[in-house]
């Protein structure tokens, strides 16, 4: 059998492994990762329609979240893994499936890449360095984390792969090939290639200074490595530019927890197995193997001095760099994630396994063995004590240690025993396999279930494409939620999102029309209320409902098109969320008075900033005078505690400014007029000066019926295009109801294109004398620049490869000689 037919057998049984491995904890834990259907699912649904051509939009638009907005920067966060793609194979309904294949198919990816990288570190046996690839691939922070999210879970790919490019500049190789590799891992996911490029940099210079080299050497490879990242990030500047725009204009993240003083035992108790939950804290374990071995490496009389202190040292700084506020931040981009800091904890994890390979691979003695236990029970007792170490972390230190110290000393002592190395090896593919599934079923068991009923979403599905009227009006999955991105799951078109991209300007424009939101604004939620419903054209939406569906459609008597205009001269009024609503419906249709105080602890005014309402006692009541016969509803925005009035009560659960309420129906102003509304405040809570609306009978309708009769006789859209026809002679602005992103420029009747005028932030076209006609398109910011970059660098590689090729071509030798070596001897 050929050396490279040997390489690619242990590469794939160790892809085989860590795959089965996760694909069992999964069936015995009966669960599915905890995140998965809130994003990975819906995302990969649209994935699904976009390559069915089902999706209204395309790469650059998505028409259905957030009620049109741009697309391109979460196909490149969410979308690129590779593996991702062929799930469009799989029926529609089958989202969960197609998440599951492709996290198997990355952890086998990882999993075959490190254990190439852990060869070219250093030679050794090949199954043992499967099994320690596997320690790799089922780390936990795959089983706690990664499992959930496809697009990190590129990062397991990519730190194997920017470490066979360091490998191949130490030894001056493959300079095209490694920017190439760059340029994957930069493109599949941009968060995790940036700290898996720090990982292989650190790789590098370990390498790099553990053996004696030449300093001329030492130049020339870092030199290559410079380059070749250099021109890797550059060949992926479509990604990067989009991406760093996009992050720029994109909604603030939510204010996290600070991370505060956890303790040295609470981190070291992350290296044991199967401990999980508690305070968020990075999950690094490799398994017992691993951690044996990596223990062992200071003890390691057979590792030369030079690379062991490297190892060490290498290890305790970026361990350090876990502990300590200000360098977790530089590790996350000086922004800890909302909802889930050490994102980063692969790294570590792969940077212990690299370093146990180089301990094991010099065939740990019996000094390695004890002093490697020795550590490990140095650090469970250090431990001990924490909730996260449970009783299964101790049945797996104890047995696995036992059995796994005693198979290493036989590998030291038998060593050229065939079958003793082979009895050794099975056992400890079978404590490595035993100990990753058991962590796996304690960590995926113990995961809170999403919950999300898989019939349910096929019936939503179906009634909003029986419904779908796009782009005559919307088909909104909200207020009814299933996962945050209904939208994407049920191809709908609703304000419903939650992405790290998500435009400020989309969140502001829902949030001051009255639409919840949460995680301060990175999860926006539909309008609930009719004029916000009128405002984006939403003709069917699925309102709460019985089981077993949970949801209702409901279906607008009339809607206005998506395209309507506003008279010359209207000038928005921001004082109010129904002033707002006003101003883009072109209608005066609420009583929105100033309320008073008749009742309970008093509350304060604070001008137009809201009421501060005190909390305990019977309650605060509030009274407003409406038009008897019309409907009033109440907006709480940040306000946290019971609402009741006019027969109903419900409970809202603001907090300022994660998460904002929004409207709220109460009931039918009574025929004194007088709306009383009590608030039962949990804390001292603030609401709006304003905070009760009614809307008149009638008023909606007639406005929807003039807006219909001014507004677009013809409306078309495209993937990322929306054209309108307008009345001949129309004049004022023309209102898109999609927020006004960067990236929108329009014509008014063929004209030159431009950025548009927004009007609260929706988009605005300013008509001129009169015109008939308005055209816009979208394009991202970023992707020409982008582009630009990218071919000039392609244009350089190739360049590159031509002369490498041609420099490699033996030389002919001259015709004279040529003609010399032809003569016969002597002539």
């Amino acid at each position: 059998m050929g050396e490279r037919r040997r390489e690619v057998l242990v590469c794939g049984g160790a892809a085989g492994l860590a795959a089965g491995g996760y694909g069992l904890a999964a069936a015995l834990g009966g669960q599915w990762p905890a995140g998965a259907e809130a994003v990975a699912v819906p995302y990969h649904a649209h994935l699904w329609d976009l390559l069915h051509g089902q999706a209204a939009g395309d790469l650059l638009v998505n028409w259905n979240s957030g009620y049109g907005a741009p697309f391109l920067a979460d196909f490149f966060a969410y979308l690129m893994n590779p593996f991702s793609w062929p799930t469009a194979l799989l029926p529609r309904d089958q989202g969960r499936l197609a998440v599951l294949l492709v996290t198997l198919a990355t952890i086998g990816l990882g999993t075959a890449l490190m254990t190439r990288l852990l060869g070219r570190l250093h030679p050794g046996p090949r199954r043992l360095r499967a099994l320690a690839a596997v320690g790799y691939g089922l780390c936990a922070w795959v089983l706690d984390i990664g499992g959930a999210a496809p697009m990190w879970l590129w990062g397991l790919v990519s730190l194997p792969l920017l470490g066979l490019a360091a490998d191949w500049c130490l030894r001056e190789r493959h300079w095209v090939v490694g920017a190439l590799c760059v340029a994957l891992a930069w493109a599949g996911n941009l968060y995790t290639a940036a700290l898996a490029t720090l990982a292989a940099a650190l790789l590098f210079a370990v390498r790099l200074f553990a053996a004696p080299r030449p300093l001329r050497h030492r130049v020339r490879a870092t030199g290559r490595a410079v380059t070749m990242a250099t021109a890797g990030v550059l060949l992926a500047s479509p990604v990067l530019f989009v991406a760093v725009l996009a992050a720029r204009r994109a909604q603030p993240e939510s204010p996290v927890e600070p991370l505060g003083p956890s303790g040295v035992g609470a981190h070291l108790a992350r290296l044991l197995p199967a401990t999980h939950g508690g305070q968020q804290l990075p999950d690094v374990a490799i398994g017992v193997f691993g951690l044996l071995v990596v223990c062992g490496l200071p003890f390691n009389r057979r590792v030369r001095p030079r690379e062991r202190a490297l190892w060490c040292t290498a290890l305790a700084l970026v361990a350090a760099g876990f502990l300590w506020t200000p360098t977790v931040l530089v590790w996350h981009g000086l922004a800890i994630p909302a909802g889930g800091p050490y994102r980063v904890a692969f790294v570590l994890s792969g940077l212990l396994v690299l370093a146990g390979w180089v301990s094991l691979a010099h065939r740990p003695d019996r000094l390695t063995v004890l002093g490697g236990a020795a550590v490990v029970a140095l650090i469970a007792g250090l431990a001990a004590g924490r909730h996260t170490v449970r009783p299964a972390t101790w049945v797996l230190l104890a047995v696995g240690g036992a059995v796994l110290s005693a198979a290493l000393w036989l590998l030291d002592r038998r060593h050229s025993d065939r079958r003793a190395n082979a009895l050794a090896t099975w056992v400890i593919g079978g404590a490595v396999l035993g100990n990753a599934v058991w962590s796996g079923y304690a960590a995926l068991g113990s995961a809170p279930s999403d919950d999300v009923s898989p019939a349910a979403v096929r019936a939503g599905h179906a009634t909003l494409r029986a419904a779908d009227d796009w782009p005559r009006g919307r088909s909104d999955p909200g207020p009814h939620a299933f996962t945050p991105n209904d939208p994407l799951l049920l191809n709908g078109q609703g304000g419903g999102w939650f992405s790290s991209y998500l435009p400020t300007v989309t969140a502001l424009l829902l949030h001051d029309l009255g639409a919840g939101w949460t995680a301060g604004g990175r999860q926006t939620a539909s309008v609930t209320d009719p004029v916000g419903q009128a405002l984006f054209g939403v003709r069917t939406h699925l309102d709460e409902g019985p089981a077993p569906r949970s949801f209702t459609p409901v279906r607008a008597a009339a809607t206005p098109p998506l395209v309507t205009v506003l008279p010359p001269g209207a000038r928005p009024e921001r004082s109010s969320v129904w002033a707002r609503q006003e101003s883009l419906l072109g209608s005066q249709v609420y009583d929105a008075p100033l309320p008073v105080p008749a009742g309970g602890p008093a509350p304060t005014l604070h001008g137009t900033s809201g009421w501060s309402v005190p909390s305990g006692g019977e309650g605060t009541v509030f009274t407003a005078a409406c038009t008897p016969g019309g409907t009033a509803y109440f907006h709480g925005l940040w306000y946290r505690g019971t609402v009741s009035g006019l027969g109903s009560a419900f409970r809202s659960d603001g907090e300022q400014p994660t998460t904002a309420v929004p409207i709220h129906r109460l009931g039918t102003v009574p025929a004194d007029g007088v709306v009383r509304v009590t608030l039962r405040s949990d804390v001292v809570s603030q609401v709006p000066a304003r905070p009760i609306g009614c809307l008149r009978a009638g008023a909606l309708e007639a406005a929807v019926a003039r807006l219909t009769a001014t507004g677009a006789t013809r409306v078309e859209a495209g993937g990322h295009t929306l054209t309108a026809a307008l009345p001949a002679g129309s004049t004022g602005t023309a209102l898109l109801s999609v927020p006004a992103t960067e990236g929108w420029t329009c014509a008014v009747d063929g004209g030159r294109r431009a950025a548009p005028t927004p009007v609260l932030g929706m988009i605005g076209v300013p008509l001129g004398d009169g015109a008939s006609r308005i055209a816009c398109a979208f394009r991202p910011p970023g992707l020409t620049e982008g582009l630009v970059v990218a071919s000039a660098t392609a244009a350089v590689l190739a360049l590159v490869a031509v002369f490498a090729r041609l420099s490699r071509r033996p030389t002919r030798p001259p015709r004279r000689d040529r003609r010399r070596a032809a003569r016969p001897a002597g002539a």
